[in-house]
């Protein structure tokens, strides 16, 4: 989806349209059930699952007021009744397993998040996180193995669109992005 169909706020993130995108790919959506997103900023990632999957069950979680009003008017605008809207800081509690969960920022909590994230994920469940910070990334890496996280895929993304520029254009860049996907362990018996 074009990030311009998305209401947003000056100070409110959003998962750009490339970036979403690979995510969403990464989250292996098509035979989930419920789908967790962790600091949900716009809602962007959680809209396009929610319109790609009607019958998925999205929980998106926000704490920032500005982010929770975008948010609930983006729901509304796209008709995503399977939206439910979390005020609230994560880790906190949600009802029920999650085949996937999503993490577009970690607010400094990022190994609690983690672990938060592992333990709500069914076996064979799908986390993907996105980071700007090579700190965070090489933190999510070395956490994976301790909460029983197999990792699956790790890409930096640099996006760069076509932009005016007095008579002439050039590619303008976004920030570099590191996506990692991984899979909670199966329980082998």
């Amino acid at each position: 989806m074009n990030d311009e169909l998305f209401l947003r706020g000056a100070s409110v993130p959003m998962t750009k349209e490339a970036v979403r995108a690979l995510a969403l790919s990464k989250l292996n959506l098509r035979d989930a059930r419920h789908m967790i997103d962790i600091g949900a900023g716009t809602g962007s990632v959680s809209i396009e699952a929610a319109l790609h999957y009607p019958g998925l069950r999205v929980t998106a979680i926000e704490r920032n007021p500005a982010a929770l009003a975008l948010l609930a008017e983006n729901r509304t605008r796209f008709g995503c009744e399977n939206i439910a809207i979390v005020a609230g800081e994560a880790p906190l509690p949600v009802e029920g397993e999650a085949d996937a969960v999503f993490m577009g920022g970690s607010g400094g909590h990022l190994t609690a998040l983690i672990d938060w994230a592992a333990d709500r994920l069914r076996p064979g469940g799908r986390l993907v996180m996105t980071f700007i910070l090579q700190e965070n990334l090489a933190a999510a890496l070395a956490c994976l193995p301790h909460a029983s996280l197999q990792l699956l895929d790790c890409q930096q993304v640099q996006v760069s669109a076509l932009t005016a520029l007095g008579s002439g254009h050039y590619f303008k860049p976004q920030n570099p992005v590191f996506v990692i996907a991984c899979q909670k362990e199966e329980v082998h018996v």
